[in-house]
């Protein structure tokens, strides 16, 4: 799956690239994520997130199924990763099922 054509959310927020410190402060910046992701969703554009945190993105995909099952979207969700500087960077984006 190629991710180009996908809206990557990360990058607006100073927390984008943080580690947190507890799994509950990884889930509080997931759900802060809900409007991000479904100002794209909505309109059927897809949409990815990049964390060194693998935890925010395990928690992403926990949440991103019921988000989109809520707002009536029909899309695919996909993880990666890559190594950027050295350091890993986990992502996760959504593609549209036709």
């Amino acid at each position: 799956m190629t991710t180009e054509n996908i809206k990557w959310i990360n990058g607006s927020y100073k927390e984008d690239n943080r580690i947190f410190n507890s799994e509950r402060q990884a889930e509080e910046w997931v759900e802060a994520l809900y409007p991000d992701f479904v100002a794209y969703l909505s309109i059927n554009i897809n949409v990815g997130y990049a964390s060194p945190d693998e935890l925010v993105i395990k928690y992403l995909a926990s949440y991103l199924p019921e988000w989109t099952r809520y707002n009536n979207v029909n899309v695919s969700i996909h993880t990666g990763e890559i190594t950027r500087d050295g350091q890993i960077i986990f992502k996760i984006w959504t593609s549209q099922k036709n």
